[in-house]
This record gives C-alpha cells, sequence and structure tokens, in this order.
C-alpha cells in the first residue's frame, strides 16, 4: 500500500486529500501512476487531464514523471507551484 496526498486544485478535482492504494504490478513510474489514476473515475480522468501540469513528489522530494515508484510510501500530487 502506498499513500496518496492531493494539494490545491488537484485535491479540489479528486475531492480527496489523500488515499491508500494498492498500486497494479504495471504502475512502476509517476507517469504510470498518473495515467492509471486517471482511468480509474470522473474526477480522477479531470486531475490528471494534463499531466505534464501536474508536479509529484514521493518521500517529499520532488520528481520526473519517469521516476520509479519502487519503496515509495508517500507520493504527492500538486499543481506547479510560484514564488517570489
Amino acid at each position: 500500500m502506498v499513500k496518496l496526498v492531493y494539494f490545491a486544485w488537484v485535491r479540489e478535482r479528486m475531492g480527496m486529500a489523500e488515499e491508500m492504494v494498492e498500486l497494479p504490478p504495471s504502475v512502476l513510474t509517476i507517469a504510470d501512476l498518473a495515467l492509471w489514476l486517471a482511468g480509474r473515475d470522473e474526477a480522477a480522468a479531470l486531475a490528471f487531464a494534463n499531466p505534464d501540469v501536474v508536479r509529484a513528489a514521493i518521500d517529499k522530494h520532488h520528481v520526473s514523471p519517469q521516476t520509479p515508484l519502487k519503496g515509495a510510501r508517500e507520493i504527492a500530487f500538486f499543481p506547479p507551484m510560484t514564488g517570489g
């Protein structure tokens, strides 16, 4: 089981802040996970409609879409951040 955490508009579109999931064997990377999530229901399809915009972190470290999920305890998804 892995904990998925959603922030900002990703959370709003998913309709939840977090969930525990059992990942299928075919889900090996962040990109695979986003695609799998988008296929689960309409809310997730909306949240991950443009996966290039959604950012991710594994165990609180920013990662790229091709980062493997092996050993991940927590995966967070969030929109791009701005600052100044």
